[in-house]
């Protein structure tokens, strides 16, 4: 029969063994979650693809994103029951405000209905154009790397219309500052 001892020693080994297997697991899932959130690569001409989309502003007016090209955009998809990206929003309406007519040009596309974003642009202007892509705009949003179709998702274009920057979930302020340097 074994000493006290020496199974106190293997129970210790096993509860060090368990939490070394637990640790390590935890870490490759932090990982892999990570991993997952980070942009992938883009599908083959996805930037064509999105400068000749052609979406409806809220109240149904034609919304061409070719309209925007020849400056830098800062596009955000968004929704209007995703909390991250109702957050984000008047950080970019004021980003937007500050930036003006030689600056970025920062343009919304909800991924949502017209009537929802209409009351809530009633309650929460913006200083920016938002056309609606709908369900659309999550295949768009995987084009440009989202694989994982989450919300908020942002993507700067510099004036040619090639991509610079992309980002999964909400922007900081420091984001803004770096992007448009």
């Amino acid at each position: 029969m074994p000493s006290p001892d020496s199974q106190g020693k293997r129970r210790n080994r096993r509860l060090w063994l368990t939490a070394s297997v637990a640790g390590v697991a935890a870490a490759a899932g932090a990982g892999f979650a990570w991993l997952r959130s980070q942009p992938q690569a883009m599908g083959p001409s996805a930037e064509a693809q999105l400068w000749s989309q052609v979406f409806e502003t809220p109240d149904g007016k034609p919304f061409a994103m070719a309209d925007f090209k020849g400056r830098p955009v800062l596009l955000n998809f968004w929704a209007t029951w995703c909390p991250p990206c109702v957050k984000e929003l008047p950080m970019l309406s004021e980003f937007a405000a500050k930036q003006g007519a030689q600056g970025i040009q920062v343009v919304g596309l909800a991924v949502d209905k017209s009537e929802a974003v209409q009351r809530f642009l009633q309650r929460q202007p913006v200083q920016f154009p938002v056309g609606i892509a709908m369900q659309g705009g999550l295949g768009l949003t995987r084009t440009l790397g989202n694989l994982q179709g989450g919300l908020p998702f942002t993507v700067l274009f510099d004036s040619q219309g090639q991509v610079r920057q992309r980002k999964i979930g909400e922007l900081s302020s420091e984001d803004l500052a770096n992007w448009s340097k």
